[in-house]
């Protein structure tokens, strides 16, 4: 948390009546609701209504990806209150845990999205080939923001949109399961659909301070960036090469 020193000879400057940064711990505390809503529309029917460990999934690895993602959502729930409820000495000790799942988590992703690609699963209509991008790519997001959000621990501000972020790179898979009719574009649509989230920080930053904390900026940016030019890649000849090499590692 940055402490303001004030010097006897300078005068403060005068409150322009922006809520400021005290609010935080509801914006972050209710869209963390707002994400494990998301994520339960989004497997419920395929996972968590299917009786999780008894789920019909194909294979251990996506069992325990599924738990483990399941385990960092509700993670975030906890630290959100933790930090609504002024325990943030509890929240802090939780951290340490949450970086280390938050790496196991890269790790099973990769695994998973690799189980996938051997299995040629994915969405219909889609060259699993083309689609690794995506899941892969999820890991390259949240395993960045994880990072910075880890480094910049000792400032709040920061290090809780940093976390916001890292959550918002994994709600594609959830809102492209929810059961709407999207069109053959899924997994575009469902891209735009997540970065709701952000433009909802984007909001809430431009509200409360009357502009974009530098976090939500280059880290949204980075998020934005690699969502967009992802699809693209994934078409071309380098990247289905890529592929295909790891299918017949498998």
């Amino acid at each position: 948390m940055a402490t303001v020193v004030s010097s006897p000879n300078i005068a403060p400057k005068p409150s322009l009546g922006l809520p400021g940064r005290r609010y935080d711990h509801l914006f972050f505390c209710a869209m963390s609701f707002v994400i494990l809503a998301t994520v339960f529309a989004g497997f419920a029917r395929t996972y968590y209504l299917a009786g999780v460990f008894h789920a019909p999934l194909p294979s251990l690895i996506i069992h325990l990806h599924g738990a483990a993602f399941s385990c960092w959502i509700l993670l975030f729930i906890t630290q959100t209150s933790l930090v609504s409820a002024g325990r943030v000495d509890i929240h802090r000790q939780l951290g340490i845990g949450g970086f280390f799942l938050g790496c196991l988590m890269v790790v099973l992703g990769i695994m998973a999205a690799t189980d996938s690609l051997v299995r040629s699963a994915g969405p219909a209509g889609r060259d699993p080939q083309a689609f690794y991008i995506v899941p892969l790519t999820d890991m390259l997001l949240f395993g960045t923001t994880l990072f910075f959000a880890f480094r910049n621990r000792r400032d709040s501000a920061a290090h809780k949109r940093f976390i916001y972020i890292a959550t918002n790179a994994l709600l594609i898979a959830a809102i492209a399961r929810v059961p709407i009719a999207f069109s053959y574009r899924k997994v575009f649509i469902a891209t735009l659909l997540s970065e709701l989230f952000l433009l909802a920080l984007v909001v809430y930053d431009l509200w409360s301070t009357h502009k974009i904390h530098r976090a939500t900026l280059w880290a949204g940016g980075f998020l934005v960036f690699v969502q967009q030019i992802r699809l693209p890649i994934g078409k071309t000849a380098a990247w289905h090469a890529f592929a295909a090499w790891v299918q017949r590692l498998h």
